[in-house]
Order: C-alpha cells, then structure tokens, then sequence
C-alpha cells in the first residue's frame, strides 16, 4: 500500500512505515501539506527500504513490531549506508516496555508511543528536523 501527496517547495518529506492501514491513516491525516509535510506511507520495511534508496525522505517514522522485518532491522540497515545515513529516523510502537537503549542502539534518533498525541508527534517531528539543519 502507497499513499502519497502531492509536494509543495517548502514540504520536509517524510515517509511513515506500519503494517496497520488505520496507524498510516492517522499519519496521513495529522502531518498533512498545509503544514508542510509531503507524506509517503508503506506498509512493511522492505517496501520502506526500497522508496528509501529511491527518493531518501527527510525522516522516517517507522513502526517497530512488524512482520518481516522491524523497525530496528530497517533502522540498521538505513545506518549502514553511508549515502542514507543522515537521515533521522523516529520510532513509535504501542509496547509499553520499549528498550530506549536498544532504539538508540539501532540508530534511531528517538520514539515515540502509540497511541500518540497528533501535538506531540509534530513537536517531535520539528525538533529532529530542526536539529538535522543545524547540523
């Protein structure tokens, strides 16, 4: 499943993975164009690699508990290219027991919980963008 928008010059380009429709719809409908974001969404971490060497995102926000591959094998693998490497990658998953460390460890650059509050995923959002342009 893709669902993409359309691209405005001052969109950030995110891509959301998870392999539940409604949690992509969420994404969707929270992070949409007028507030600056074009959002591409795939269900599965193959499919997330693939549009991720194709057209690199600005972030990515990746489920962990997925068939297949997880979010922690995906967010390895985007670590081990040097030319996708840069890009920030956030977590969120519904687990309460979240191993931070093993997040971190992954490469992540933080997570978030769902269910999360559409507020504070954008503040989320912003502050990792912000901190990859002053870097």
């Amino acid at each position: 499943m893709t669902i993409q928008e359309s691209s405005s010059s001052r969109s950030h380009k995110l891509l959301a993975v998870d392999d539940v429709p409604d949690n992509l719809f969420l994404v969707q409908a929270a992070l949409n164009e007028e507030d600056g974001y074009e959002v591409n969404c795939v269900d599965s971490g193959r499919a997330a690699l693939e549009i991720i060497a194709n057209s690199p995102p600005d972030l990515i926000l990746l489920d962990i508990m997925m068939p297949e591959m997880s979010g922690y094998d995906v967010t390895r693998k985007v670590r081990q290219n040097p030319r996708l490497s840069h890009i920030p990658i956030l977590l969120f998953t519904a687990q309460d027991d979240i191993d931070q460390r093993s997040a971190l460890e992954a490469g992540a650059d933080g997570f978030i919980r769902k269910p999360f509050d559409i507020d504070h995923l954008v503040d989320k959002i912003e502050d990792v963008l912000q901190k990859k342009a002053a870097a």
